[in-house]
C-alpha cells in the first residue's frame, strides 16, 4: 500500500518532476478485551496477522483458538481482538531498537528456547531462499522503504509479509501461521532487516531452527543465537553469506558437515 506523491528529482544536473509511490506508515492501535493497549506504526496490511502474531510472540496466546472475536476497524486504525481468557495488559513496554522500532514487555532473561535439531540445511538451499525473499517484495519494488520477512521449510515458503517496521514484518509472518494454522516441521526464518535482540527473540518464539538475513546481527542477537541454538547468517546474498552461529547446521557443498569451530559472538 502506498501513495502517489509528486516528487521532483535531481539527476546528473538535471531536475524532472515523477510521481513515485511511497510507503504507507500509519499508527494502528491493538485493543485486547476491550482495553488498548498500544499503538504499532506499520504499513496498514495483513493487520488481523500483525495483532496475532503481534500476541503470540509475546507470550499473550499460544495458538488461534484462544481468539473469539478479531477485527479491523473500517479506518484501519485498530484491531479489536476478544480472547477466551483474561489477559492482562503488560505494566511497562520496552521500546526497541531500529528504524520503526517496536515494543515488547518480554524479558530476554525470562526466555530459555532451545532449538537445537539435527536438521541441516545444504548450501544451496540457503542461498535459494535470497531469490525467494526477492520474489516476495513486491511492495519494496513499487516504492522502496519496507522490510519484508518469510518463514520457509526450507523447500517451500509457508507464509511471508511485508511492512515498514522489520519487527512488523516477522509478528505478520508469525500471525498468518497461527491463522491459518501453518505448522512446517522445519522452520527458517529470512528477513532483509537486521537481527537484533528482539528479532532474535521473536524467531525462537515461532520455532526458526535458522535466521538468515541480507544485513547483520547486532552483539546481543548473536550471544542469545548460540545459546538457544539458532544458526544465525547474516549478510545473505544469491553467492555468499556470514555464519555467526551454530554452522554445523549447514552442510557444505561436498554434503560435508562443517567441522570449523563456531565463531565466537
Amino acid at each position: 500500500m502506498s501513495q502517489l506523491p509528486t516528487l521532483l528529482r535531481y539527476n546528473a544536473g538535471n531536475w524532472e518532476r515523477l510521481e513515485r509511490p511511497v510507503i504507507t506508515e500509519t499508527p494502528v492501535s491493538l485493543t485486547v478485551n476491550g482495553q488498548e493497549w498500544l499503538t504499532l506504526m506499520c504499513t496498514p496490511l495483513d493487520l488481523e496477522a500483525l495483532a496475532v502474531g503481534f500476541l503470540f510472540n509475546e507470550g499473550i496466546i499460544h495458538s488461534a483458538e484462544e481468539i473469539s472475536l478479531l477485527q479491523v476497524c473500517a479506518a484501519q486504525t485498530n484491531v479489536d481482538v476478544w480472547l477466551t481468557h483474561p489477559a492482562e495488559k503488560p505494566a511497562d513496554w520496552r521500546r526497541t531498537s531500529g528504524c520503526v522500532g517496536g515494543a515488547t514487555s518480554v524479558p530476554l532473561e525470562n526466555l530459555r528456547p532451545s532449538l537445537a535439531d539435527g536438521f541441516v540445511f545444504p548450501v544451496q538451499v540457503i542461498t535459494r531462499h535470497m531469490d525467494d525473499l526477492l520474489e516476495q517484495q513486491i511492495l519494496y519494488r513499487q516504492s522502496g522503504g519496507v522490510h519484508t520477512s518469510l518463514l520457509t521449510d526450507g523447500t517451500n515458503v509457508i507464509a511471508s509479509a511485508e511492512d515498514v517496521g522489520r519487527h512488523n514484518s516477522l509478528d505478520k509472518v508469525a500471525g498468518k501461521c497461527l491463522l491459518e494454522n501453518l505448522r512446517p516441521a522445519h522452520r527458517v526464518l529470512v528477513t532483509t532487516g537486521r537481527i537484533s535482540s528482539e528479532m532474535i527473540q521473536k524467531a525462537a518464539r515461532m520455532g526458526a531452527a535458522m535466521v538468515i538475513s541480507r544485513t547483520s546481527a547486532t552483539s546481543l542477537s548473536i550471544r542469545l543465537a548460540q545459546k538457544w541454538g539458532i544458526s544465525l547468517i547474516g549478510y545473505a546474498r544469491r553467492d555468499q553469506f556470514t555464519v555467526y552461529t551454530h554452522p554445523e547446521r549447514i552442510l557444505q557443498n561436498d554434503f560435508q558437515a562443517i567441522s570449523a569451530a563456531r565463531p565466537q559472538p
